[in-house]
């Protein structure tokens, strides 16, 4: 049995929905095993139980402590794996489940945000020899002061993909959508199922507004070289594997996305000299936000804007920890504008094409959008445009490029 290469799946919180869809995971998760292939799967609370402990926990303290939501809100996850494992064991098949704390998950200690720092998968090789199907809670670990972590949004993708990489195998992330298209399919209904992607093209992706995988999923695959394959675990659809950029043709545009979950904090008439950057920078990673994109513009008298891009949950947040250095950095004013959303062309071929962003642009002019800001690197252009325009925007951004009709194809790399 070691010598069968482990496989780490991970099902989402639709794909355990109900006690149905949980046995219909068990059932599958069994043949598998009976094909003596050795399985590590991580699994999500069922679909809607966070946000029922979340608003538990708001019914009892009206701002509670992280430490306290985090040992709440990560008993959804092992409720899932208490169920799975009782499906799969009642078809007959040994399994044990386990939450991120005893398999060897060691995080960090920021509450509600955690990051791994190591795995110790000693339990999960032994669970395996005994012909297991190890069963993990995701979303969560342990500190070595065995204090309780979520690992935040997407944080049972970032669990598979670890545990990918600590166990050298591949990670098959199970989801409620066929895989990754040109755009999202609810928006753009000729949107293409993409069967092939770069993590470089995944990672921009998630970063901008993708909700298939969660950025620090797709770093974690990325270094650590983890085979990525994500599909529906509702239907048999052949899904998409993000690879190596030189396993793929090069083509100018993969894909176009849109995130209406952010939003713009800007500092006016900002003092204009060496350093303002750095302290805004550090004011906010101190308060633990994080901040997607800045933006400066020169003005007169030596002052200038500086606006600041960050998720619309950490929109108050981030104007509250700017007003303990306003006077320093002598800004006039702290103003915060949730009304925006942030639309984006992604592709390996950017970088060598000027007329890309021409293009991208053009389309947004004829539907009469207007850019507040651009922001660009060698695999992405995203533009910050009002809130109530994205749907139009992807749409004839997706149109302008004729996604629709993209073939992405597989090299063999010299």
């Amino acid at each position: 049995m070691s010598q069968v290469p482990i496989q780490v799946k991970k099902y989402g919180g639709t794909s355990v929905g109900s006690v149905d869809l949980i046995r219909k995971v068990a059932r599958d998760l069994v043949e598998e095993h009976n094909r003596h292939i050795p399985q590590v799967v991580v699994v999500s609370a069922m679909a809607g139980s966070t946000d029922e402990l979340f608003s538990m926990a708001l019914k009892v303290a009206k701002h509670p402590r992280s430490r306290e939501l985090d040992m709440l809100l990560t008993t959804g996850e092992q409720i899932s794996i208490a169920l799975l494992a009782m499906a799969v064991q009642d078809l007959g098949s040994n399994a044990i489940p386990l939450t991120g704390a005893q398999c060897g998950i060691i995080t960090d200690s920021n509450f509600a945000r955690a990051r791994i720092q190591d795995i110790k998968t000693a339990k999960i090789h032994q669970a395996l020899q005994n012909n297991n199907i190890v069963i993990v809670a995701g979303y969560q670990g342990i500190t070595v002061d065995q204090e309780i972590t979520s690992l935040g949004r997407g944080g049972s993708d970032t669990t598979a993909t670890a545990l990918a990489a600590a166990l050298k195998a591949s990670c098959k992330i199970f989801t409620d959508v066929d895989g990754v298209f040109t755009a999202d399919p609810e928006i753009v209904s000729e949107a293409r199922l993409l069967p092939w992607i770069s993590y470089e093209e995944m990672l921009e992706y998630a970063a901008s507004g993708s909700k298939v995988l969660h950025p620090r999923c797709v770093e974690i695959a990325h270094t650590h070289d983890v085979p990525l394959h994500v599909k529906s675990s509702f239907n048999n659809k052949s899904g998409t594997t993000i690879i190596r950029e030189e396993m793929l043709e090069k083509t100018a545009i993969t894909g176009v996305t849109g995130d209406s979950r952010i939003a713009r904090v800007a500092l006016t008439g900002v003092q204009d000299i060496p350093g303002i950057t750095a302290k805004i920078s550090k004011c906010l990673a101190d308060a633990g936000i994080n901040i997607l994109l800045i933006i400066q513009g020169i003005r007169h008298y030596q002052g200038h804007d500086v606006s600041l891009i960050v998720s619309e949950d950490d929109a108050q947040k981030s104007g509250k920890a700017l007003q303990s250095i306003a006077k320093e950095v002598k800004a006039k004013d702290i103003q915060i504008d949730t009304n925006i959303a942030k639309v984006s062309v992604i592709g390996s071929g950017i970088a060598g094409r000027p007329n890309v962003a021409a293009q991208m642009f053009q389309a947004l002019a004829k539907e009469g959008i207007n850019i507040q800001l651009i922001s660009s690197s060698e695999v992405r252009i995203a533009c910050i445009i009002e809130k109530g325009q994205l749907e139009s925007a992807i749409r004839a951004i997706h149109a302008q490029f004729n996604l629709g009709q993209l073939e992405r194809r597989k090299i063999n790399p010299a």
